[in-house]
């Protein structure tokens, strides 16, 4: 960006952005009992263009967090089941005969939904998972030849269980570098368990869940969102803490610049949301550790050392200076 378009750039309007991502907000927790940073997260990967994954073990809501925030909007939805028999095809979409028109005809799959619930997807085999990657990046599939573009919004939540790892394939290093943020649902607290027995118990929630906003007011969202200001020392930070995975001795594997800009734009959805028409270095700090450390492949040192990628991306925070401007 130049000095004369900074000196000339366009404020955001965010006061109906912030409405409709509260609503969005309001509407996902009324189910999600007790995870409040964990849907926040969520919309961030929303009006970032991003692709959310929900790792953790069964049964605490990954699913569920998922449905309630594609519920939430009046949009096309679409779940794919992922399973070891899974086929390419059945996730893009396939072109077939008509004997009526003697033609082949392009049936669309699930992916050109709005809302794309993936779940279990390390359970497909890595031809299908594959089949995802130009849907997640470049919004778009190509079959036989023909490539068709998705509508807006896109995005892809997948949920994925870490512990059971019989009959599962472990995400490809592209993939993994698609999703803009993994996060883990947690146990709630004793407080919110007895609230989910007293809400859920008696009937499915979910079931009752209306919209609260269209895919229209989402995509408006989403642009007023790159327009929040981000000055030149935040965009150096960003590269800073980048950089610096990529040089710490306990990575193999460090973030690419797929990961810093996704970084930058998970940074301005996190502005727009609390009304910011600007990026703060507390924005970086905070979910530089939501969008980096599911990129980062460890040496086998540190791993037999019980390093984890969100310990070292911590350890970058730290180290990294931020601006003080």
């Amino acid at each position: 960006m130049t000095t004369a378009n900074r000196r000339t750039r366009r404020a955001p309007d965010l006061g109906r952005v912030s409405t409709t991502l509260e609503a969005i907000e309001d509407n996902v927790r009324g189910v999600l009992e007790g995870k409040p940073d964990v849907v926040r997260l969520a919309l961030i990967t929303l009006v970032a263009e991003g692709h959310l994954l929900i790792e953790d073990v069964p049964g605490v809501g990954k699913t569920l967090l998922a449905k309630a925030l594609a519920r939430s909007i009046d949009c096309s939805v679409a779940r794919v089941q992922f399973t070891p028999d899974l086929l390419p095809s059945d996730v893009t979409g396939v072109t077939v005969y008509s004997p009526d028109t003697g033609e082949f005809e392009f049936r669309p799959g699930p992916v050109f939904a709005n809302l794309v619930l993936g779940d279990e997807i390390n359970r497909a085999g890595p031809k299908t998972q594959s089949a995802l990657l130009e849907c997640m990046e470049e919004r778009t599939v190509t079959v036989d030849g023909t490539t068709y573009e998705l509508a807006r919004p896109f995005m892809v939540v997948a949920t994925q269980n870490p512990i059971e790892l019989e009959g599962t394939y472990p995400l490809p290093e592209a993939q993994r570098d698609r999703f803009l943020m993994r996060v883990s649902v947690g146990y709630p607290h004793q407080d919110d368990e007895l609230e989910i027995l007293r809400t859920h118990g008696g009937g499915d929630r979910l079931a009752q869940l209306g919209s609260v906003t269209d895919a229209a007011a989402v995509v408006e969202a989403i642009d007023a969102v790159r327009d929040v200001h981000v000055t030149e020392s935040i965009e150096r930070y960003i590269v800073a803490l980048c950089r610096a995975t990529r040089e710490h001795p306990d990575v193999e594997l460090g973030a690419s610049p797929r990961a810093s800009l996704g970084l930058l734009r998970a940074c301005r959805a996190a502005a727009a949301l609390v009304g910011r028409d600007f990026v703060i270095p507390d924005d970086v700090k905070a979910l530089a550790l939501h969008v980096l450390p599911h990129r980062l492949i460890l040496g086998p040192e540190a791993q037999l050392a019980g390093r984890s990628p969100l310990r070292v991306t911590a350890d970058v925070v730290d180290g990294v200076p931020a601006p003080t401007e």
